[in-house]
Parts: C-alpha cells; sequence; structure tokens
C-alpha cells in the first residue's frame, strides 16, 4: 500500500524559505515520477512542479527560479525548497507519485504571512 507523508510546513514570513519532504513508502520508489502540488483556500488544486524517475524537473511559471524539487532515491524521499516565498504561495502542499495512476499524501499547511 503506496503511503506518502509530508512534513515541514509552516508559517514563514515573506521572503523566508521553507523545504518540504514527502516520505514515501510500499512503493518502488525510483521508477515513479514524483512531484508537489498545492491547493489554496477557495482555489483548484495547483500543479507546483515534477522530478521524473530520471531526475527531469519541471515548474509552474509561479514558482520557477524560487522552487526546487529534488529526491533522494535511497532515502525514498521528495523534497520542495522553497526560496524568495510570497503570500500568494499559501496553500496546503500535496505530494504525489505516479506511474499509471496518482497516490497522494494528506498535505501539509504553508502559510506565508507577516
Amino acid at each position: 500500500q503506496v503511503q506518502l507523508v509530508e512534513s515541514g510546513g509552516g508559517l514563514v514570513q515573506p521572503g523566508g524559505s521553507l523545504r518540504l519532504s514527502c516520505a514515501a513508502s510500499g512503493i518502488n520508489f525510483n521508477v515513479y515520477n514524483m512531484g508537489w502540488y498545492r491547493q489554496a483556500p477557495g482555489e483548484q488544486r495547483e500543479w507546483v512542479a515534477t522530478v521524473t524517475n530520471t531526475q527531469r524537473t519541471n515548474y509552474a511559471d509561479s514558482v520557477k527560479g524560487r522552487f526546487t524539487i529534488s529526491r533522494d532515491n535511497v532515502k525514498n524521499i521528495l523534497y520542495l525548497q522553497m526560496s524568495s516565498l510570497k503570500p500568494e504561495d499559501t496553500a496546503v502542499y500535496y505530494c504525489f507519485a505516479r506511474k499509471n495512476s496518482y497516490a497522494w499524501g494528506q498535505g501539509t499547511q504553508v502559510t506565508v504571512a507577516s
């Protein structure tokens, strides 16, 4: 059974940084494409970034240059390093694992406010 557990969210001031982690179990992590979505209150879930099983990365325009996605295929952990955070980055961040279908974590709250 696939299990994805996010951590690292919290409250941060504008311009600050956070690193999210997503620990995966129950899957052959190396063969999955992994990534992050986010959902702000009252908004649709928005794709943020993906890292493929071949380490290719893609980012939404809204986070490009500020966020970095990476994966540790030994520890089975996905990361999202977020810098230069803005209030509009406030959302619940969900990690996903995708092969033939999506598996989701429970989400971690990120709040950017002064």
